[in-house]
């Protein structure tokens, strides 16, 4: 499933299955419409009208919180930390994302990471979160975790979320970009040795 996991910088993928997924499209060079769009908050970083364009076609279903949806058009199904869905046969649910120690994605506005089921596997998109008590009880076969710090958790931070969610393969995101840098993604890959398998996806 690794394979069809397509790393196109920050938090941005484009995952290939039953159907084309991408999450949060951000600075998108080539274009490929996507079936499902999964948008976790409304930070200009993650929620782009402009990107959301690149890869969003006439069918294409729009995932994503109430305030994302001001700023976009299509079908765009709302949903809240807590909410499941299936959309085009895929199964979604929604997440809790917010920040524990800082106030740059605070809990009252209802950011979401996504759970959805890909090809059998249950792929996790943490969003922009830090180490929350809630991943205590994700189950996930694949995590995409952020790494970098400053506005999400730390390498180190990640590391216990991936302890506690168990996934069978751990993916380092949210570094690179705008904040954080490989060291993060190696800091992330050292910490779980033995523990959780890491895969460091180059960026395409």
């Amino acid at each position: 499933m690794v394979k069809d996991i397509h790393w196109l910088g920050h938090d941005t993928f484009k995952i290939t299955g039953e159907k084309v997924i991408y999450t949060d499209p951000f600075k998108i060079k080539k274009k490929d419409i996507a079936d499902i769009i999964l948008i976790t908050h409304e930070h200009f970083d993650h929620c782009s009208p402009e990107d959301v364009k690149q890869v969003q076609g006439q069918k294409t279903i729009i995932v994503t919180t109430a305030d994302c949806s001001k700023k976009l058009s299509g079908n765009i199904k709302i949903v809240k930390p807590g909410d499941k869905i299936t959309v085009e046969g895929i199964d979604i649910e929604a997440v809790p994302a917010y920040n524990t120690n800082k106030q740059f994605h605070t809990k009252d506005r209802g950011w979401v990471g996504f759970v959805f089921t890909m090809k059998g596997q249950r792929i996790y998109i943490a969003g922009d979160t830090d180490y929350i008590p809630e991943m205590k009880n994700l189950k996930a076969d694949i995590a995409l975790l952020p790494v970098s710090g400053t506005y999400v958790m730390t390498a180190e931070e990640a590391v216990r979320a991936a302890l506690d969610i168990k996934p069978k393969i751990a993916i380092p995101m949210h570094y690179g970009s705008i904040v954080g840098t490989d060291s993060d993604a190696k800091k992330f890959a050292d910490g779980l040795r033995g523990k959780v398998e890491v895969v460091i996806l180059q960026e395409e």
